[in-house]
């Protein structure tokens, strides 16, 4: 039996994880655990995350709930929905999990974003929106009323 060069197999793991996310940013709002994201890439779930986190900088659930909380300020910033209605909108299935993350990115809570918010970014090109309004990673948001 004859081994593949390491170069070869780096290759190969770092395709894997562009599946998974890709899959994350397709699939946010369905219900995705590490487990299933490793199964689907035939990695376990302890590989995945280690080299998910070595490629991307975090691990696979932050990144999903980074893209979860990035959907979410849209909507809130579109004002039509509840906290609760966008919560369960972007897969989350605890509200207190999502308005605690969402904090934690965006610097404050949900309710208090969707109300300032609302018309910040209107006549801004899409492109434009999604520069200025991505969620900060790694707990580097400063909550509201400090500097």
């Amino acid at each position: 039996m004859t081994t593949r060069p390491a170069a070869e197999q780096r290759l190969d793991d770092l395709a894997r994880l562009r599946r998974v996310r890709d899959r994350i940013d397709r699939e946010y709002a369905q219900p995705l655990d590490v487990e299933a994201l490793a199964r689907g890439v035939n990695m376990s779930a302890g590989h995945l995350s280690r080299q998910f986190r070595e490629a991307y900088g975090e691990p696979p659930y932050a990144y999903l709930m980074t893209r979860r909380i990035e959907r979410a300020m849209a909507l809130l910033r579109r004002g039509d929905l509840s906290v609760t209605e966008v919560c369960f909108a972007v897969g989350c299935s605890s509200l207190g999990t999502f308005s605690s993350r969402f904090t934690e990115l965006v610097g404050m809570p949900p309710s208090v974003y969707r109300t300032q918010a609302a018309g910040d970014t209107e006549g801004m090109a899409s492109c434009v929106v999604k520069q200025v309004s991505r969620p900060v990673r790694n707990r580097e948001a400063v909550p509201s009323g400090r500097t």
